[in-house]
């Protein structure tokens, strides 16, 4: 049996034909969206718009996330500027990173990067944690081809793993510690005098060069205590 409704905000025609498919009509374009989660214990969906298969880790998609994803695939593809705006609690942030990461895989040679930017540390926190759960249904469904490099930046306060930096009391307190001790001209001073104190966890990470490479995976604030336990055991 053929159900279809109107949504008279996005101007969307959705017609369910049958438990498996999904048909989304809009207005200059037509896709077929599965709905069949292939294990039923790990719920997620494959899309096909237009020449990209889209990887999305959950078994249900509003229409405003696909209309979403077609646009900004469009921006991407005309390597132009895009303004989408939706609201609040209608999954943009795993609209676009489903699309954009599911864009990158599909043109391993190309240079895109994603720059993410949040207003506070707990929506970058959120927003690495969906993109965590998104490329865990990638590796599960490409195997190795789908690893991704993906980390959270922020200030020194959250990120330092000296604990005598981090023992200051506020953020701009840890930032002057930090710089007292990395400075180029204390770095150069105490190479001539050890008794000037210096980072040994900075002095370690430069020494390492290219090695210092942070191995694939998507890493929230956490990184740092990665930092530390590799730059501990390089010191040890």
């Amino acid at each position: 049996m053929c159900h279809s409704f109107f949504d008279p905000r996005t101007k969307v025609l959705l017609r369910i034909l049958s438990r498996e498919k999904l048909y989304i009509l809009c207005a200059n374009h037509c896709a077929t969206i599965p709905r069949r989660v292939e294990n039923p214990n790990y719920s997620r969906m494959k899309l096909e718009i237009e020449d990209i298969t889209v990887y999305f880790p959950y078994d249900k998609i509003y229409p405003e996330q696909y209309s979403y994803m077609v646009e900004l695939k469009r921006a991407l593809d005309a390597k132009g500027h895009c303004l989408l705006e939706m609201p609040t609690g209608t999954g943009k942030t795993i609209a676009l990173l489903s699309l954009i990461t599911s864009y990158v895989l599909s043109k391993p040679h190309s240079p895109l990067k994603l720059l993410y930017c949040t207003r506070t540390v707990h929506e970058m926190e959120k927003t690495l944690a969906e993109l965590r759960l998104l490329h865990h249904y990638q590796l599960r469904h490409l195997g190795p081809a789908a690893k991704i490099l993906a980390l959270g930046l922020s200030s020194r306060k959250n990120l330092c793993v000296n604990p005598r930096v981090l023992a200051a009391e506020n953020r701009d307190s840890v930032d002057a510690g930090c710089r007292k001790l990395t400075a180029s001209w204390v770095r150069a001073v105490a190479a001539e005098n050890p008794s000037v104190p210096s980072c040994e966890f900075f002095e370690q990470y430069e020494r390492a060069g290219s090695s210092a490479v942070l191995p694939p995976g998507v890493y929230t604030l956490q990184v740092g205590a990665f930092g530390f336990d590799w730059v501990w055991m390089l010191v040890t």
